[in-house]
């Protein structure tokens, strides 16, 4: 039997990250009643475990936002589409851009797409979704602020750097779900091959350590309230060394009470409840972040760290 989830109030926001990392992507945002994936890059059998596992067995999946075309965001798309159908007697949309449809292996393909453009941002059954671009080395890449009332949850994975607009996204989040693929020096001395280590090391591949530490220094606001810390690679990072480059971000940010937690391939991370957001004091973002060094930051890593 599925735990059930403590009332909740009218705006609540619920976020859960099912799996995070090379092998499957998926993220739930919404209430304890209905919501949206992001990204569905694990197995349907394994998503609707996962969901049930935490408590959301019973939520009605409204749509998916797909963030590009890779078989770790989007492996389970068709069978999944299938299923929803099956279980909630319609077909739901699944949500992408053009160029993530025409990259689409035939074999993921959902019955149901509906495509987006980037800064448009549209409604399902009263969730606001908004896509705007990332680079990463496919056609048409996005990340989401997705709005439940007025709690905002930013999902950004598999970019090479950050932008500007990524800052400005990432700094309108009370939950934001963002990559610190790799760790530099882990990368190099790795296993992978030279040309795949210049992939993912290149501007459109994936973040590391220090890049999403310049982030989230850089898009902090006052009104963040959890950071979790996503898509890390197994061959070429760690959770602790993550960990400090998040704590290092926030510290320089001057953001307290972020709670902060590294998301798994394995088990399934939340549910997080956010209720709407009251009046806050915004942090200036900072447009160029200096790293400090684990020394000077004055915390140790851990799990869930509370600032």
């Amino acid at each position: 039997m599925s735990p059930t989830l403590e009332p909740l109030f009218h705006h609540d926001a619920v976020v859960a990250t099912l799996a995070s990392g090379s092998r499957g992507n998926c993220t739930y945002v919404g209430t304890a009643q209905r919501g949206v994936l992001v990204d569905c890059g694990l197995s349907t059998r394994q998503v609707m475990r996962r969901m049930d596992e935490i408590g959301l067995g019973d939520a009605r999946i409204e749509a998916v936002a797909i963030t590009h075309e890779h078989a770790d965001h989007v492996g389970a798309a068709r069978i999944l589409c299938d299923r929803l159908h099956r279980q909630q007697g319609r077909r739901v949309p699944f949500y992408m851009t053009r160029g993530t449809q025409r990259g689409l292996n035939p074999r993921c393909e959902p019955q149901r797409i509906e495509q987006v453009v980037a800064g448009v941002a549209f409604q399902v059954q009263g969730i606001t979704i908004e896509p705007y671009r990332i680079p990463h080395d496919v056609c048409d890449p996005v990340a989401y602020v997705v709005s439940v009332g007025e709690v905002q949850v930013g999902v950004v994975t598999d970019l090479g750097r950050s932008t500007r607009l990524v800052e400005r996204q990432l700094a309108r989040c009370d939950v934001a779900v963002v990559e610190f693929n790799h760790d530099l020096e882990m990368l190099l001395d790795g296993p992978y091959p030279w040309p795949l280590k210049q992939r993912v090391r290149g501007g459109h591949g994936h973040l590391s350590n220090a890049q999403a530490e310049a982030l989230v220094t850089a898009g902090t606001s006052g009104r963040l309230k959890h950071l979790v810390l996503a898509h890390l690679s197994d061959d070429n990072n760690r959770p602790d060394l993550a960990l400090a480059a998040a704590h290092r971000a926030l510290w320089a940010a001057g953001a307290r009470g972020v709670e902060v937690e590294v998301a798994s391939q394995q088990l399934p991370l939340g549910p997080m409840r956010v209720s709407t957001p009251t009046a806050f004091r915004p942090l200036e973002p900072r447009r160029r972040a200096k790293r400090t060094s684990a020394a000077t930051a004055g915390h140790s890593a851990g799990q869930l760290t509370l600032f």
